[in-house]
């Protein structure tokens, strides 16, 4: 198999894998870099000139795996696009939403690239979009090869998946994006066992060490318990989230906790792409039975819009638990606007319950220590860190351990290193060498060709 990385930084960002099989092409994903800007941000297409891709297989609906696929498929035009039924009722409001922002940072920062797609695009590009069902085979003909592939549940969010590609007798598996534990509103990921040929693997938590007697049930609880003190002494709690999954499995752990009266009473704000995203939660619910969330839980939370007035610095005029976008409180979001209001007062609580990059706000408020000051560079904006910073072990990805058995229970002939930071891939590169001394281990090099 050849394999080259089209992510041009490498890491966690533009994730965009091309492959050949024979005579049959196929590229997994085209995601944007969060943290990069126009076009530098997309995967670099140049080594697919002269290239006739075969299809396109979208893992899932995050941004960093969909976030450029309108431009892969305007340079590969009638070429097929497939992922599965809960993701193709996602993608179009997802890139529907980063065609708005991108919009909006044109106009905000002078952007001359920006929009790298427009509305009108993603409308044309959506009739080459197609489902396909979980744990069904698929053949695919190329001129002269053929491949057969299978979708596999990967938790992590509603639609993600493992792919696995069946060529002349060789197995290969993508993992994507994967979670091995159940979530609060998702299943388990169910993969494949026995033997690969090769073994593409995330590698994301790859630096981040399972803590002590870590349960996700101890965690959930763990957070309840940060709510209602902060709540009792006066303070507001921030929990800034992905819109895409993150959200919804939020609100749903909070509506568990109050149908058992274990949450304190308190006004709920939720704001943006996230509240829209719960729309299509419980329609996936009702059509595809594959997640646990329904609008019931919005009406019984009585979940509130949260407040257009926030001032950088100024605490919102009412207290209340806060469940907002982004994730990793990115400049000129609802959460880095909250952030910078909340963190300066000590009786309130900034609640982290999932990854964040050390360079955004969320990384490093989590690293900084509390009495520094902190400077929200985009708000103009410096304050001491008075608030309690905590972090919740509620990840989406699997813990290193588990990928590291899973790994060395498929003993691959190769192993590939993907989407993770150059210490998380560190550690794997490390752990692989030891455990599987006969397989052949390979971490790209953004934009270079390999021989898998």
């Amino acid at each position: 198999m050849k394999l080259i990385d089209l992510n041009r930084d490498g890491g966690i960002g533009a994730n965009s894998l091309y492959c050949q099989l024979g005579d049959f092409h196929f590229v997994v994903d085209s995601g944007l870099h969060p943290k990069r800007t126009g076009r530098l941000a997309a995967p670099d297409l140049r080594p697919l000139q002269g290239i006739k891709l075969d299809v396109i297989f979208i893992t899932h609906c995050h941004l960093d795996h969909i976030g450029s696929l309108p431009l892969l498929m305007r340079a590969q035009p009638d070429v097929p696009v497939v992922m599965t039924h809960p993701s193709l009722m996602l993608i179009e409001r997802m890139l529907h939403n980063s065609a708005n922002v991108m919009v909006r940072e044109r106009a905000e920062k002078g952007i001359a690239d920006y929009p790298l797609f427009t509305h009108e695009e993603i409308d044309r590009c959506a009739p080459r979009m197609h489902p396909h069902q979980f744990s069904q085979a698929k053949k695919f003909t190329g001129r002269h090869d053929e491949i057969e592939f299978t979708f596999h549940p990967a938790g992590h969010i509603a639609g993600a998946a493992g792919l696995e590609i069946v060529h002349k007798h060789r197995r290969i598996f993508f993992t994507g994006d994967v979670l091995f534990e159940a979530q609060r509103i998702l299943g388990p990921a169910k993969f494949p066992k026995g033997h690969f040929d090769t073994l593409i693997t995330e590698t994301t938590r790859g630096a981040t060490e399972r803590p002590a007697g870590h349960s996700r049930s101890q965690e959930m609880i763990r957070l309840v318990e940060t709510i209602n003190s902060t709540i009792q002494r006066g303070g507001s709690v921030l929990i800034p989230v992905f819109a895409l999954g993150r959200m919804q499995e939020i609100l749903a752990i909070l509506h568990d906790a109050k149908k058992f009266n274990r949450l304190v009473n308190a006004p709920i704000f939720a704001s943006g792409l996230g509240l829209d995203i719960c729309d299509y939660f419980d329609d996936i619910a009702k059509k595809t039975g594959q997640v646990h969330f329904t609008r019931t839980i919005l009406k019984d939370l009585k979940v509130r819009k949260s407040p257009r007035d926030l001032v950088p610095g100024k605490e919102p005029g009412q207290q209340g638990i806060y469940v907002v976008s982004s994730g990793m409180v990115v400049e000129n979001t609802a959460s880095y606007v909250l952030a910078s209001a909340l963190v300066g007062g000590a009786k309130n609580s900034l609640c982290f319950v999932g990854y964040c990059d050390p360079d955004t706000a969320g990384g490093r408020l989590q690293a900084a220590r509390k009495g520094e000051e902190f400077l929200f560079e985009a708000a103009h904006f410096k304050t001491k860190i008075r608030a309690q910073v905590e972090r919740f072990e509620l990840s989406g990805h699997a813990d290193r351990e588990e990928l590291l058995a899973y790994a060395v229970a498929c003993s691959p002939r190769s192993l590939v290193l993907t989407h993770g930071d150059p210490p998380a891939r560190a550690w794997f590169a490390e752990q692989f060498a030891a455990r599987l001394p006969n397989t052949k281990l390979l971490d790209p090099v953004p934009l270079q060709e390999y021989r898998v």
